[in-house]
């Protein structure tokens, strides 16, 4: 693939993405912070397929990539109420360093109507995130009572003899690299024939055991797509083809891919890219798409609004997101002018994908949130997670106004409730 330049066409059709603004979106906290230099960032997931049972996770946040605790609520009315905070240990030491967890998407399975509860897991010997590279591993549990109790931790394994809780994965080797799920916004999907499947991203270890990165960004990955499939009580999983990119393109590789069905079944992959370190690189987002299920899956290549233009976009986690009209939306940040890596990360917008071809129509993105004056421009807008609510059918979007300052980080957990 050819390295990309900024067009002139890309340059002036990103900002009138950003003209439709919608005054019916409303936001509140959802959870505040519990003190001054902690950021909190909070979900809600229904834990039946059907119903309005509901499983919050609490993130408490002082650093990039490091859950300092985390806490789990319960509601049986659709979140109005909620139970006593639950804690989660998600930092432990241990002999061999300090284990990590990272709590992820929950998952209500419609196939045999099990809750799965997600996270990343890994001893990090130095307690450095970066360490995370060579450790993580995705871990699950499963609730037959809508996220009441819950069984023991299993590690996602691939299946076949020659893998196991040190080799999980073909290509994978903890303490050399890792296997792990992005941001909360890598849902996982249900697919014909009682299939789960999960988008993942993997690190590369080098032939002399450094972590490959060509690009030179902060870091390098690969996106890839678990298959799941039930066995009586437990799942057994396999990996799809990767999806790689070129140095010249992106600087970090393809990271975050969320996932959705399109008209005919194809399967669509919007990924997360970077121009980390050459900041004259375009920022996109880009898009890979599978003919048979999510086993193969194409070249990534810039994804584009639906006339074919291009659009600007940091290098941030995003969502796709099915409504019960049929319709699929998009959550994600657009910029007006080419990011420099990870920002700016605002504005915040939604839009609507054409569901035949996967492309964004420009006409109905609308500005969920952006910054505002006086506000400090370390704002991002990231880090989310939306669903519908199945009472309003408006899609809820919890996001925190993080400020991550040198003096310590802010933000409150709220909740953005969008009519479509």
């Amino acid at each position: 693939m050819a390295p990309l330049t900024l067009s002139r066409r890309a340059l002036l059709s990103a900002p009138a993405a950003l003209a439709q603004t919608s005054a019916s979106i409303r936001s509140e906290v959802f959870l505040p912070s519990p003190a001054s230099g902690t950021a909190v960032m909070a979900y809600a997931f229904y834990t039946r397929p059907k119903g309005l049972e509901m499983l919050s996770i609490e993130q408490r946040w002082t650093r990039s990539d490091t859950v300092d605790a985390a806490f789990y609520r319960r509601s049986s009315d659709n979140g109005r109420t909620w139970s006593a905070p639950e804690p989660r240990v998600t930092g432990e030491k241990t002999p061999r360093g300090m284990l990590r967890r990272h709590p992820r998407a929950g998952f209500a399975d419609p196939h045999t109507g099990r809750f799965l509860d997600f996270w990343t897991e890994g001893v990090l010997p130095n307690d450095d995130p970066l360490e995370g590279l060579r450790q993580w591993n995705i871990f699950y549990r499963i609730s037959r009572d809508g996220g009441r109790t819950f069984g023991p931790p299993v590690q996602v394994i691939h299946t076949g003899g020659e893998f196991n809780a040190t080799h999980p994965m073909p290509g994978v080797h903890t303490g050399r690299n890792c296997i792990m799920t992005g941001d909360n916004t890598c849902v996982p999907l249900a697919a014909p024939g009682g299939r789960l499947l999960l988008p993942v991203q993997l690190s590369i270890a080098a032939p002399d055991g450094s972590l490959y990165n060509p690009g030179g960004g902060y870091t390098w990955t690969e996106a890839a797509v678990l298959h799941g499939r039930w066995r009586k009580d437990r799942l057994e999983w396999r990996l799809s083809s990767r999806v790689s990119a070129t140095p010249e393109t992106t600087t970090r590789g393809m990271v975050e891919p969320t996932l959705a069905f399109l008209e005919g079944g194809r399967l669509m992959m919007v990924l997360r890219g970077s121009n980390d370190h050459k900041p004259e690189l375009p920022s996109y987002k880009w898009i890979s798409t599978s003919d048979d299920g999510g086993f193969t899956w194409s070249s990534p290549a810039p994804w584009t609004y639906d006339d074919g233009a291009h659009f600007f976009s940091p290098s941030a986690c995003s969502q796709l997101l099915k409504h019960s009209s049929g319709r699929l939306f998009w959550l994600g940040n657009i910029a007006g002018e080419n990011p420099h890596g990870n920002r700016p990360r605002y504005p915040f917008v939604i839009g609507e994908l054409d569901r035949r071809s996967g492309l964004l129509r420009r006409s109905t993105v609308r500005t969920v949130d952006t910054l505002q004056p006086g506000e400090s421009d370390q704002l991002s807008l990231s880090n989310f997670y939306a669903r519908e609510d199945r009472a309003t059918r408006e899609i809820c979007l919890h996001m925190t106004r993080l400020f991550a300052l040198p003096s310590g980080w802010q933000g409150d957990g709220l909740l953005y409730r969008i009519p479509v």
